[in-house]
């Protein structure tokens, strides 16, 4: 499991503060699932619909990117 995780409601990483999923974050969710794509898109979407609701004032487009427009 990452050690840079999220913080809701603010979503920032825990480790080093960076908008989550940070860099390092990525990395090491792209290493967590490589061999499970589909289910890392589900794992990251679930994590897109809480954000969504928490950060009810940002713009669809830059929550889907910041969540899911990273994945390959």
């Amino acid at each position: 499991m990452t050690r840079h995780g999220p913080v809701p409601p603010v979503w920032l990483c825990a480790t080093c503060s960076a908008p989550w999923p940070c860099a390092t974050g990525r990395d090491e969710l792209l290493q967590e699932f490589a061999a499970s794509p589909v289910a890392l898109a589900l794992y990251m979407n679930a994590y897109y619909v809480a954000a969504s609701q928490d950060i009810s004032w940002a713009p669809a487009g830059t929550l889907h990117r910041r969540f899911l427009g990273w994945l390959p």
